[in-house]
């Protein structure tokens, strides 16, 4: 196995049987006729997309898949979108890394896909419409035009995306409300409608310089959101609140790959982002108006360079620094029946100026071992001015080590141990997001620490029947200065916010699958699923006892059926989202939340490989949502139980179709 770096991109010849790199050329897809790139990574045995995480910086935001050996440089696209934008016909193939190999970086994973495309691939342009149709008459619509052409030596690509969607967390359903005793205190119908836009555009331009490649991209997007809640209670009278948000964002970077030899290379991300939002939430109920507003602006610049050499075939090395400067102003206002409410945290400045340094090695030491180890090291200054003035230095090394053993073609063990620093979240320095009908208004929190944690891993995959494989992996954390939910005292009252409570633990059972079914009797088809069951251990900061961490699912589970039917020119499918279940632990109340199990079933006919056809069934199973709220007068440990306010309500179902036509 060889790999080039003149791009950052890699090249397979000739794996041996224990190679942790695994390649599955374009006709491998061919039964499911995918469309995108994003299809056929979902067929890619073995492997499930991570989009990324929404965080400030390059480095923590990566995915799970690589793009011709290169991260996509864009942080306000996600991944998944950009594994729509290329079509299927411009793959050649697509390589999962499993547990390192040199001159890949993991970018802190242990499974990637890496996406190579076609070297000749042509000009294309496509064109997608789309609506839905929901059980209450709503219509969504949707529309996508995207395109890509060569001109000489420059790629241009450009795309335009606009539509909406329901929010299928609101419905119709019934309110009821129970005080300590159990006894009815007043119940009604309520009605609840949200609904979600998308405004996009991108345009990227890719060309040789200097001996090298430079990629320029930019990207203005809007996602409004308007959300509508009735409820008819008796005997408390009709309560309605209404909420309204917007933000906008607008991003362009700079992505330089340079060669410094044959083996060696140097790349440069130059990043500038910046944002505005509002939110706003008004609420009346008989002998109650109130009123929430949150104006908030954000920036982000990021400069980022990386070294990689690999100095033999057996060795790769990486080393670079990150310099990022933040910054996020907060203006908060709340009024209840006409009189002003002080919220801690109400108008904040926040900024940040971080550095942060790494280094990583991948060795494989023999045909069937490989080891990575690498150490990165974050210094940041966070300030914050306003109605909370403090200033703060942080630091904290990151070491990294994660072993793989490929004992036979079949079995694989991977094992990590890793030092994990979470990144402070700027929302939760100011006073956040009120859900006035429910009664949550949160305060901010300037004085958050980095949630911390020690985690060790082990997974074991196996293949079988061909291409089947399955994975279980198990993870064990370590926690310390956990950031849960805690109460904020201030001369208008107590409030519910972001805090530090102290260590825990967390663990971590996850099963993966997927199962060609030709071997059972169903051709072409395949399933695929994957499962997450977790537990968890804090000190509750109100009460002292031992419970689960806030909002963390126990169990989250989804399983897909697929089967290509190449005599009908056509593919359908089922998708099942399993039920789950969060609660959070305020300092006066338990909020539990309870979605219900989310069916599709779809079908997509191609008549031409440039036109597709797709209906889909949304939501066949009729899932519902319950939000119960147990509430006490004052802080739990010193209250009992004063009410318990429980909505159920349930989502109909929706009817989507879509017509895809491609050119070139």
């Amino acid at each position: 196995m060889s790999f080039g770096t003149v791009t950052g991109a890699f090249v397979v010849a000739a794996a041996p049987a224990t190679s942790p790199v695994t390649i599955y050329p374009a006709a491998f897809f061919a039964s499911y006729q995918p469309n995108t790139a994003l299809d056929m990574v979902g067929h890619v045995p073995g492997f499930t997309l991570d989009t990324g995480a929404g965080v400030r910086g390059f480095g923590g935001a990566a995915g799970n898949v690589l793009i011709d050996g290169g991260r996509p440089a864009a942080k306000d696209d996600t991944l998944d979108e950009t594994l729509k934008r290329i079509p299927a016909s411009s793959v050649l193939r697509i390589e999962l890394i499993r547990g390192g190999a040199p001159g890949v970086d993991m970018q802190g994973k242990t499974v990637l896909a890496n996406v190579v495309r076609r070297k000749d691939r042509k000009a294309t342009a496509l064109v997608a419409v789309a609506i839905d149709r929901w059980y209450d008459g709503r219509l969504d619509p949707a529309l996508r035009i995207e395109g890509s052409r060569r001109i000489g030596v420059t790629d241009v690509e450009a795309s335009f995306r606009v539509g909406k969607s329901i929010d299928d967390g609101a419905g119709n359903g019934t309110r009821i409300q129970h005080d300590g005793s159990g006894a009815l205190i007043e119940t009604g119908p309520e009605h609840s409608a949200g609904a979600a836009g998308v405004y996009k555009a991108t345009l990227a331009v890719e060309r040789p310089v200097l001996g090298g490649k430079l990629r320029a991209h930019g990207s203005l997007s809007s996602n409004p959101y308007d959300y509508l809640q009735d409820d008819h209670l008796v005997p408390g009278g009709e309560r309605v609140e209404n909420d309204r948000q917007n933000q906008k964002t607008a991003e362009i970077g700079l992505d330089y790959n340079h060669s410094l030899g044959a083996k060696a290379s140097l790349e440069t991300v130059l990043l500038q982002q910046v944002g505005a939002s509002y939110y706003t939430s008004d609420f009346a109920a008989p002998g109650d108006i109130e009123h929430f507003n949150l104006d908030k602006k954000t920036g982000e610049s990021i400069a980022r360079i990386t070294l990689k050499a690999s100095p033999s075939t057996s060795l790769s090395l990486e080393a670079g620094v990150e310099g990022d400067f933040n910054w996020l102003k907060d203006r908060t206002v709340y009024v209840v029946n006409a009189a002003s409410v002080t919220v801690p945290a109400a108008n904040v400045r926040v900024s940040e100026a971080r550095a942060e340094g790494y280094a990583t090695a991948t060795w494989r030491m023999t045909p069937k071992f490989t080891l990575e180890s690498g150490l990165r090291v974050e210094a940041s200054r966070i300030a914050a001015t306003g109605d909370v003035v403090s200033r703060r230095t942080l630091a904290f090394p990151k070491p990294r080590v994660v072993a793989t053993w490929s004992p036979d073609p079949k079995d694989q063990i991977r094992l990590r141990v890793e030092r994990e620093v979470g990144q402070l979240n700027f929302d939760d320095f100011a006073a956040g997001q009120a859900t006035l009908a429910n009664g949550a208004v949160q305060a901010g929190n300037p004085n958050l620490t980095p949630q911390r944690d020690w985690v060790f891993e082990a997974a074991y995959e196996r293949k079988f029947l061909g291409d089947a494989d399955a994975t279980v992996t198990l993870r064990h954390y370590v926690l310390t200065d956990v950031i849960d939910r805690a109460p904020v005292y201030s001369s208008s009252g107590v409030f519910d916010a972001p805090g530090n409570i102290g260590g825990g633990r967390k663990d971590e059972v996850a099963f993966a699958l997927t199962l060609p079914t030709d071997k059972l009797g169903v051709r072409r088809g395949q399933l695929t699923g994957q499962a997450t069951w977790r537990w968890s251990s804090v000190t509750d900061p109100t009460t002292g006892l031992k419970r689960e961490i806030s909002g963390l699912q126990p169990v989250s589970a989804e399983a897909h059926f697929t089967q290509g039917v190449p005599k009908l020119k056509m593919t359908w499918g089922v998708d099942v989202f399993d039920q789950w279940r969060q609660t959070y632990y305020r300092f006066d109340e338990i909020d539990t939340d309870k979605l219900k199990t989310y069916v599709s079933i779809y079908g997509e006919y191609k008549p031409r490989a440039d036109l597709a056809i797709r209906l889909m069934v949304e939501n066949a199973s009729g899932r519902g949502f319950e939000h119960t709220r147990q509430i006490c007068p004052g802080p739990r440990n010193t209250n009992g139980l004063a009410l318990t306010d429980i909505r159920n309500l349930h989502t109909g179902r929706g009817l989507y179709a879509r017509i895809r036509k491609s050119f070139g």
